[in-house]
């Protein structure tokens, strides 16, 4: 027969009244000890707590006051860059003010606490790869990236409402998916665009958001623009966010987060046949400093 949560309790609570009449203080120590050590052996989960119908309604209040910030935000620079159109250089550094504006307004109303280490590592002429978990990843990314930095995603974008015609119009790159000979083209003219006007990347190098938050393979496509361009690669280690607001859900909780910049990976001597080599580096770097609930499970 299985043993019961009360059952267990119950043989602790006789187990303790016996020490504390017949057992010396030595054994008592003992006991103690091996309870911590035990305790230590525990898998630590990540747990949702339901807070009621009063922190589902913050929640969702919470998010349609960040969809509304940002539809105003984007609309204000999207004016912006079209007396830019002329100006590439000023409309990407103007698409940068913007995400420093609008990220850092969005973590405000979502009201996550944010701990940055390694900011000295921000400010790199450097290819920013992140683990990628939360639509909060972005918020983050456009508020803590330097100026001069663009992103890099599927063509389709464009078709977004409002944020993909911005996010042309900044002048961020896109990648055409359909398939490989494309791809690579794609990545290749990304390159000379970063090269051509001394810019920064930033790349989500899983290649999509982990359900689970637990750190998903990596892509090729950061180590290909790496060998192009020669810049060094900054991991950004994200903690927290897939607790703070999951995929797929409305409800967004107050998880402290923390966002760690890493000591550039310099790329100087990088050669093409150790692509894979360089890749399981990176993610390596990441299994390294994440967290045991974020570490893949093979």
């Amino acid at each position: 027969m299985e043993n019961t949560g009360g059952g267990s309790f119950m043989r602790n609570r006789n187990l303790e009244s016996f020490l504390n009449t017949n057992c010396s203080p030595n054994v008592k120590e003992m006991l103690k000890i091996w309870e911590s050590e035990e305790e230590e052996k525990r898998p630590k989960i990540d747990v949702y707590v339901d807070d009621g119908w009063i922190s589902a309604l913050t929640s969702y209040i919470r998010i349609v006051a960040c969809f509304v910030s940002m539809m105003v935000t984007t609309f204000i620079w999207a004016l912006i860059m079209l007396l830019l159109l002329p100006w590439p250089y000023e409309r990407i550094r103007q698409g940068n003010i913007y995400g420093h504006v609008t990220g850092r307004m969005l973590m405000w109303i979502l009201g996550n606490s944010v701990k940055i280490e390694g900011a000295k590592f921000s400010n790199e002429k450097a290819i920013y790869i992140s683990n990628h978990a939360s639509l909060i990843d972005i918020f983050l990314m456009m508020w803590l990236t330097p100026t001069g930095t663009v992103g890099i995603a599927k063509k389709e974008i464009i078709w977004y409402p409002l944020f993909g015609q911005l996010y042309v119009l900044a002048s961020h790159l896109r990648i055409d998916r359909s398939n490989q000979t494309a791809a690579i083209q794609s990545m290749k003219e990304a390159a000379c665009a970063i090269v051509k006007n001394n810019l920064s990347l930033i790349i989500f190098p899983e290649g999509t958001r982990s359900k689970n938050g637990r750190l998903l393979s990596f892509k090729k496509g950061f180590v290909h623009l790496a060998l192009q361009t020669r810049l060094p690669i900054v991991p950004m280690v994200l903690t927290g966010t897939h607790l703070a607001w999951r995929k797929g859900s409305l409800r967004v909780r107050p998880v402290p987060i923390t966002v760690k910049f890493l000591r550039p990976i310099r790329t100087n001597d990088w050669t093409i046949d150790k692509i894979d080599d360089y890749v399981k580096m990176a993610h390596d770097t990441y299994v390294e400093n994440l967290p045991e609930s974020q570490k893949p499970l093979c």
